[in-house]
This record gives C-alpha cells, structure tokens and sequence, in this order.
C-alpha cells in the first residue's frame, strides 16, 4: 500500500502509534495530510502536531496524540475514499459516523472539513476518511 495512499497511510500510523501508546508519531509532510490534521485537531482528536525534519531531511508532520486516561481519544480512524475507489457525496450523501458521535472528513471546494461544517456550507465531496 505504502504511498500510493499517502493519507492511508498517514492514518495507518496514527493507529499503531496509539496501539503502542505513543505519545507523538510522524508522517511525512503535504497538505492534504495538514488539512486532515487541522479537523483532528479542531475536533480534538489530537493534541496537534507541528513541523518538522527527518534525519534526511525531509518535511514531515509530528502529530502528538491524545489519550484520555490512558485510552486513545480516536477509537477509530477508517479511510472511505481509495486511490482505487474513491467515494463522492453530495451534501445530501455525506455519511454520518455512529449517529453523529464522530465525524466524517470531507475534501470540498471549500477545503476540508467535518461532515456537519460541509453541510452547513451546502457542499459536497470526496468522503477521505471516519474518525470515532
């Protein structure tokens, strides 16, 4: 898989990393992985994250986690739209997570955002991942 799904994986690590109760993981840099990272954030599924530079120097995001009693704050994080299958919806299809519980990600025109702020904007799109 690697990067040919590059947010695939930025949300695989994130996973393991809470598996193994780290507080920070990183992932290389890009924007799309930053917007993803901002709605975590604003939601508060992180903690945040900030720059930084590999060993090789390359840009890369460290993301610090959030616990909550020692149990990581997201229960769950899936990917909807794949490289290979990539998943639309418009403002009437958007997918709510567990009744409203959690959110689902969306890449819109207006940028990326929480399912509930893409319907109040009134737009749709492409459904990136679920966070509960």
């Amino acid at each position: 898989m690697s990067m040919n799904d590059p947010l695939g994986d930025m949300l695989t690590r994130i996973r393991n990393a809470q598996m193994r109760g780290k507080s920070t993981v990183r992932t290389p840099a890009s924007k799309l992985r930053a917007w993803v990272l901002d709605v975590l954030k604003a939601e508060g599924y992180i903690r945040g994250y900030e720059q930084a530079t590999s060993d090789a120097g390359h840009a890369e995001l460290e993301i610090s986690l959030k616990y909550f009693e020692g149990t990581p704050v997201i229960r769950e994080l899936a990917r909807v739209s794949k490289p290979g299958r990539r998943v639309y919806a418009s403002v009437k299809e958007i997918p709510m997570v567990r009744n409203g519980l959690g959110v689902s990600i969306v890449s819109t025109p207006k940028g990326v955002m929480t399912d509930a702020a893409a319907r109040n904007a009134n737009v749709g799109g492409e459904v990136l991942c679920t966070v509960f």
